[in-house]
This record gives C-alpha cells, structure tokens and sequence, in this order.
C-alpha cells in the first residue's frame, strides 16, 4: 500500500456505519447496545478530551483509533486496520495520529489494553515503544451487559 496516497481526518458523524464496519471486518467486537451505539458515540465525538482518527484510501475506511484521556493519563483504543491493508506500515502512524493529539493535550504517560488473545496488537506495540506489564490486573464494572 502506497501510504502516500492516505487520507487522515477525524471522525465525523457520518462515518458511523463504515466504522461499525470496519470494526467487524476487523475483528474487534462491537457493542451496538453499549459503548458503542450511535447516540454514544456521536456524543462522544464533542468531547474535547477524545479524538477518532480514520485512515482512508479515496472513499474506503481502511483503519481507525480511538485517542483519549482523563487529564492524568492517555489511552489508545480501538485500533483497528481492514484485514487486507494489514502489515503495511497504517496501524504504526494511527498509533503515532493519537500519540500526536495526546501530547499536544499535555499527556505524557499513555497506555493500551489488549486482550490476551490479540498477540497481534501485542507485537505492534511492543514495536512502536510500549512496555508489557503482566503483574497489573484490570477490574471492570459494568452497568449492563451490552455495555
């Protein structure tokens, strides 16, 4: 993939339905009654403290992460690259895209949660800088399943 020929822009609302898409194509799991339904999201989108990039090739999404943060500490999530555009070089300047928003907010610690499964994503991180830590334990507390 000729990188060059990318385009790099922030989430607008009607991009909704090409982002579910991609998620789906892309494997990552998607929670239309939860954190991820439309309303939520689009909401989401105003907040200043939170910024999803998307990587597209004219018309077609090709990948997406999400930036965001609570004043102390940044996350990336929801890194996802189409099947076919992957090992090309797009996930590495996504993660530097949201590195770049977090920084310029005044965030200097920034982490990602991966699930155990997504070696994947753990070789990429680990590529681009992250340090692994296996002695923290995550705790979740949901308000409803679909969450």
């Amino acid at each position: 993939m000729n990188l060059f020929d990318l385009q790099f822009r922030q989430m607008q609302p009607e991009d909704y339905d090409d982002l579910v898409k991609l998620w789906i194509d892309a494997g990552l799991p998607y929670r239309s009654n939860g954190r991820d339904k439309r309303g939520k999201m689009l909401r989401e989108l105003k907040n200043s403290n939170e910024a999803l990039f998307l990587a597209f090739r004219k018309e077609r999404l090709l990948g997406a992460i999400l930036a965001s943060h609570d004043g102390r500490k940044g996350w990336i999530n929801r890194l996802a690259v189409h099947p076919d555009f992957r090992k090309q070089g797009l996930a590495k300047i996504l993660i530097e895209k949201a590195e770049n928003f977090l920084y310029e907010q005044g965030i200097e610690i920034i982490a990602c949660l991966i699930e155990d499964w997504n070696s994947q994503s753990m070789q990429l991180f680990t590529k681009v800088g992250y340090k692994r830590f296996d002695d923290i334990i995550y705790f979740t507390k949901k308000k409803h399943p679909g969450v």
